[in-house]
């Protein structure tokens, strides 16, 4: 024998539809405040990278007694440079935590200067339109001007 509930509800349309719209008035609030945030976390990212290679460059001239030069770049942290007597002290391993040079947050490699003209060695970003200057998104970030 089957018993039959008499008193099973569900939600009506109207209610389903109550629902909606709240959802997406909520939605309309907080989804601009959201999305203008991805261009400060990204120059917050390359601000961060940029610390950890300027810590991965003291250990290697703490190794080596000097900083990569240019041509040398940043591969010179993940991978022993070519160069006569210059690598016998270089670290198996490299100064990079995970062997693997980061990219900046727009994905184009980091520009290395060295001798650099702000210090012993300059790393730049472009920013979102990856050529020098431009404002907000498209500024520069310098490893000189980074606080």
């Amino acid at each position: 024998m089957k018993k039959i509930i008499k008193d099973a509800r569900g939600f009506s349309l109207i209610e389903l539809m109550v629902v909606i719209v709240i959802l997406g008035i909520l939605a309309g609030m907080i989804m601009p405040k959201l999305m203008g945030r991805t261009d400060d976390a990204k120059s917050v990212k390359a601000k961060v990278d940029m610390a950890s290679l300027d810590t991965a460059l003291k250990l290697y001239k703490l190794d080596n007694g000097e900083y990569p030069t240019t041509e040398q770049g940043l591969r010179a942290l993940i991978e022993p440079p070519d160069k006569e007597g210059g690598s016998e002290n270089w670290k198996k391993g490299g100064y990079l935590e995970k062997s693997v040079l980061p990219k900046d947050p727009w994905g184009r490699n980091f520009i290395y200067l060295s001798p650099g003209a702000h210090g012993n060695y300059d790393i730049i970003s472009y920013g979102a339109d990856g050529v020098p200057g431009g404002e907000d998104k498209n500024k520069d970030i310098k490893s000189w001007e980074s606080e």
